[in-house]
C-alpha cells in the first residue's frame, strides 16, 4: 500500500509555523507533493524542512517568495527531473518528477489566472504545453500520478458557487474543455472521483466572507492517474481537522509497492 499526499501550502514556511510537518509526521506517507513553496532552498537549512525518514527534492522559482514546489519520498526514487525545458515551468520550479521502477510521481503547479487577463494568457500557453508533455507521457512505458493544484475544476460539483464563477479563471468553458481533453481523449483519470462521488468536496477556500467557516470551496487540488491504475486506487480523504494555508491536504492511498 502506498499513501501520497498532494498540498498546496501557500508558503512551505508559514505551513510549517502552522503545524504542517507535525501532521505529516503522523501521516506516514510514502510520497508527499506540495506545491508553492515560496522559498528558496537556502532558506530552508530548518531540520523541519528535510521531515526524518524522507529523501527531499525542492525545485525553486528564479523569483524570490514565488511558485515552487517539492516531493518527499520515503524510498530513494531511481531519478528526479526539475526541467521541462520551457517556461515558465523552469524558471518558476513548477514541475518536479520522481521516477520509481515502472512508476513516476509528480509534483506539479499550475498557474493561476485569476489576477488579470495577462496572468489567464500565461495560463493557457502553460496548459497548451503542458497538455502536449502530458500525451508524451502516455507513450512511455510506466505508470504515473501527477498530484497537483491544478487550478481548475472540471464539473458543477467541483465548486460550490459555480454559476457566479462560470467566467472566472478556475472555471472558464475554455479551462473545464482542456480537462475534458486530459481525460476523454489523452486518457488519465481524476483518481478522487474513482471513490468518492459526493458534492462539497474542497480542498480551497478563499480568505474572504468566511468561506471555510461555509465551506464555500472549490476542488482545485486532485491526483491524476494514468488508466493502467484505476484499479490500485484504495481510498481519497481531504483533512480539514487544522489549516496549514488556504489549501487542504488531499490523500490517496493505492494499492502500490515503491521501488527505487
Amino acid at each position: 500500500m502506498a499513501k501520497i499526499i498532494t498540498c498546496n501550502t501557500n508558503g512551505i514556511r508559514a505551513a510549517a509555523r502552522k503545524g504542517f510537518f507535525d501532521w505529516l509526521q503522523l501521516q506516514q506517507a510514502d510520497i508527499v507533493c506540495i506545491q508553492e513553496t515560496k522559498a528558496q532552498v537556502q532558506q530552508l537549512d530548518a531540520p523541519v524542512f528535510s521531515p526524518r525518514g524522507y529523501h527531499c527534492y525542492y525545485n525553486d522559482a528564479q523569483k524570490k517568495g514565488y511558485s515552487g514546489t517539492a516531493l518527499y519520498s520515503k524510498v530513494k526514487p531511481l531519478q528526479v527531473t526539475a526541467s521541462l525545458g520551457w517556461d515558465p515551468a523552469d524558471s518558476e520550479g513548477r514541475y518536479l518528477q520522481a521516477d520509481y521502477k515502472g512508476l513516476s510521481v509528480i509534483s506539479l503547479y499550475l498557474p493561476s489566472g485569476s489576477s488579470s487577463e495577462e496572468a489567464q494568457q500565461k495560463k493557457y500557453r502553460f496548459m497548451d504545453a503542458f497538455l502536449e508533455h502530458l500525451r508524451m507521457l502516455r507513450r512511455k512505458r510506466r505508470e504515473f500520478i501527477i498530484c497537483a493544484d491544478w487550478n481548475i475544476c472540471h464539473k458543477e460539483i467541483d465548486l460550490k458557487n459555480w454559476r457566479a464563477n462560470s467566467n472566472n479563471s478556475g472555471f472558464l468553458p475554455e479551462e473545464r474543455a482542456w480537462l475534458d481533453v486530459l481525460y476523454d481523449e489523452v486518457g488519465y483519470i481524476d483518481s478522487f472521483r474513482l471513490v468518492n462521488q459526493e458534492a462539497e468536496q474542497y480542498t480551497w477556500w478563499s480568505n474572504r466572507g468566511r468561506a471555510w467557516d461555509k465551506n464555500v470551496g472549490w476542488r482545485l487540488d486532485y491526483q491524476v492517474i494514468s488508466p493502467k491504475l484505476a484499479d490500485k486506487v484504495c481510498s481519497a480523504a481531504i483533512y480539514k481537522d487544522e489549516r496549514f494555508s488556504d489549501h487542504a491536504p488531499q490523500i490517496m492511498e493505492y494499492e502500490l509497492e515503491l521501488a527505487g
